[in-house]
């Protein structure tokens, strides 16, 4: 049983949004900096503020975090196109296991750290998978762990 294509089109954009927004911070990282910064503290130059190399440094992790987006997100598509779509357990496995890992501990450590604001935007992204995840759960739950191709059998 397939989910219904809605979900994988939502899935497969919310994907491309992890990826789209990974790139935006490696390919501007002046504008990610400047946008962090206008989150956390209101003031658009106030991470700039603390000097050229603290400056640089903290462009430099979110160019880091950026191309770890960019191939999560980019993984993510294949997942939900190649198994998802096609109503694998695994593919929604892999795609909900993914979020949860990464939100759990990154929204935690934003709430214990101070910085709600980062929490928020996790919820935000969090949300994007949610509605898609949970409505695909039902025809993926009894499904086999990988779709099966002719001559193979169920893993």
């Amino acid at each position: 049983m397939r989910p219904a294509a809605i979900w994988t089109i939502w899935l497969t954009a919310a994907s491309m949004a992890v990826a789209a927004f990974g790139l935006f911070l490696v390919l501007v990282p002046t504008l990610a900096l400047q946008g962090f910064s206008l989150l956390v503290y209101g003031d658009p130059g106030r991470l700039q503020a603390l000097g050229g190399e603290a400056a640089r440094y903290i462009s430099l992790a979110h160019a880091v975090l950026g191309a770890v987006m960019l191939g999560w997100g980019l993984m993510l598509v294949a997942v939900v196109q190649r198994l998802l779509a096609h109503g694998s357990k695994l593919g929604w496995q892999l795609v909900a296991g993914s979020l949860a890992l990464w939100f759990v501990p990154d929204t935690a450590y934003s709430l214990i750290s101070g910085y709600w604001q980062n929490a928020v935007l996790n919820i935000g992204f969090a949300l994007l998978f949610a509605v898609p995840l949970a409505a695909t759960w039902r025809p993926c739950r009894r499904a086999p762990l990988l779709p099966l191709a002719s001559g193979h059998r169920a893993l």
